[in-house]
């Protein structure tokens, strides 16, 4: 608060003032972009992509908590099948929460990752073991 403070005091001297007034609101601006309005843009990409790669079979929790299995999509509604008495509800896309079966998907592709790249690792470590002279 105390550089605004400064800025406003030199700003009433003259012409110097206002391109300080110029760049401080500049400043001001591109702070907001990248700390509000860009971070919003990538959520609201991830959460079409989601709805988007939405496929027949999958388990998804929509914005109200409802959980259940697509069973059918047109356009831009899903139609979802929950209970053990397979009630069908039809919903916009856009209620769309959560897709329970791409997210346990991704994580068993990262844990795959995971398990490759340790055991890459494991391997280089026993190679440089083996490579070490032995003592005779």
């Amino acid at each position: 608060m105390n550089i605004f403070m400064t800025l406003a005091a030199a700003g009433s001297g003259g012409a110097g003032g206002s391109t300080g007034m110029i760049i401080m609101m500049v400043a001001l601006f591109g702070a907001m972009y990248f700390f509000t309005i860009r971070p919003q843009k990538k959520q609201q990409k991830r959460e079409q992509e989601l709805r988007d790669n939405t496929q027949v079979g999958d388990e998804i929790t929509t914005i109200g908590g409802i959980c259940g299995k697509v069973v059918a999509i047109k356009d831009d509604t899903v139609t979802i099948e929950t209970g053990s008495d397979r009630t069908k509800i039809k919903f916009k896309k856009f209620a769309i929460g959560t897709n329970i079966t791409a997210n346990e998907k991704m994580a068993a592709e990262r844990e795959a990752a995971k398990a490759t790249a340790q055991s890459k690792k494991e391997k280089k470590t026993k190679d440089s073991v083996d490579d070490r002279p032995k003592d005779e």
